[in-house]
């Protein structure tokens, strides 16, 4: 009885886990991407790693209004991204450093003291799209009381962005010529072939702090 039972039920579990992991593979997008669309906070912090996109965003959602005070977390890169945003015209006033992290928890861990210095209870998150699940995740675990929102970098996303930002799409050949509209797609689809190990490696990030910390990636 035992055997008719494992014999029933393995061939759907491997399809299932066939399933799985081809869900994994084509759609990391959609699983690893989380974006709150437009908000108004009263902070924001941009996570340091990867490259420029992620300070660039921090800029557009400054100048957009969506948060009047810039937290720069990042051991290294916490100073950097305060020049740029200096250079690009953030008030220096506006932007406060946490320069001791060196991993997404402690991004979390030693903003939010910041985050509660400033009493601000709406707070955006900046970082990488596929980057954006697990630091929301983490935010929310170590301050439950405040209300975290993800407004994430789109470099490497060839797909749409969630509120439909037309910055961080590929540009249609209605609006463009053919010729310029396959230069952009060919350059979306370099920016994914440099970000695609960041992404395929988030998964077992995920799952790594979901047991190490119990940081739930859901």
């Amino acid at each position: 009885m035992k055997r008719y039972i494992v014999q029933k039920i393995c061939p759907s579990l491997v399809v299932l886990l066939v399933l799985l992991a081809a869900v994994v593979w084509f759609f990391p997008e959609q699983i690893l991407s989380v974006d709150s669309g437009p908000v108004k906070a009263d902070a924001m912090v941009v996570l340091g790693g990867a490259g420029p996109d992620r300070v660039e965003r921090a800029e557009e959602l400054f100048k957009a209004g969506e948060a009047p005070q810039v937290i720069c977390s990042g051991c290294g890169d916490d100073v950097a991204n305060e020049k740029f945003l200096v250079k690009a015209g953030v008030p220096a006033k506006d932007i406060s450093l946490e320069g001791k992290s060196r991993t997404t928890r402690e991004n979390a861990e030693f903003s939010i003291a910041m985050i509660r210095a400033l009493d601000a209870r709406r707070v955006i998150i900046v970082t990488s799209w596929y980057h954006s699940r697990r630091a929301l995740m983490c935010f929310e675990h170590y301050a439950p009381d405040i209300r975290f929102y993800s407004r994430p970098s789109y470099f490497g996303y060839v797909g749409q962005a969630e509120d439909g930002e037309s910055a961080h799409l590929i540009r249609s050949a209605t609006t463009f010529s053919p010729s310029d509209a396959e230069k952009e797609k060919a350059q979306r689809k370099a920016e994914w072939k440099t970000v695609r190990g960041y992404a395929d490696s988030e998964y077992l990030k995920l799952l790594g702090y979901w047991v190490c910390y119990g940081i739930s990636p859901l």
